[in-house]
């Protein structure tokens, strides 16, 4: 999210300049941070509980015993949380800097 919004702060310039409230462009960036973190940590609890489960599936079959593979929904619930905190802080950071950049200085920068 941080190189997202330093790479449209042009965009961000444009968008200040046709009338766009400081608020708006927060908002924007806030919804797109939130979709992503929380895809970003669903994919990643998505992953770890297989790799968990195919793991535990060739144990228990070299060691001719069951070993269950455990992941408590409140681990996978601070995984995304902690992913969601992540994603909104490099989210609102860069884009309350940019929201407050004058249009002028922000349509100037490359």
């Amino acid at each position: 999210m941080l190189v997202s919004v330093t790479e449209r702060t042009r965009e961000i310039g444009i968008r200040k300049a046709l009338g766009a409230k400081p608020g708006m462009l927060l908002l924007q960036f806030v919804v797109e941070a939130v979709v992503l973190s929380l895809c970003g940590g669903l994919l990643g609890i998505a992953v770890g509980v297989g790799l968990g489960l195919g793991i535990s599936d060739v144990i228990a079959h070299y060691a001719d015993q069951p070993f269950p593979s455990v992941v408590s929904p409140s681990s996978a619930l601070l995984a995304l949380g902690l992913s969601s905190a992540v994603g909104l802080f490099f989210g609102i950071w860069p884009a309350a800097r940019a929201a407050r950049l004058d249009p002028v200085e922000a349509l100037g920068r490359e």
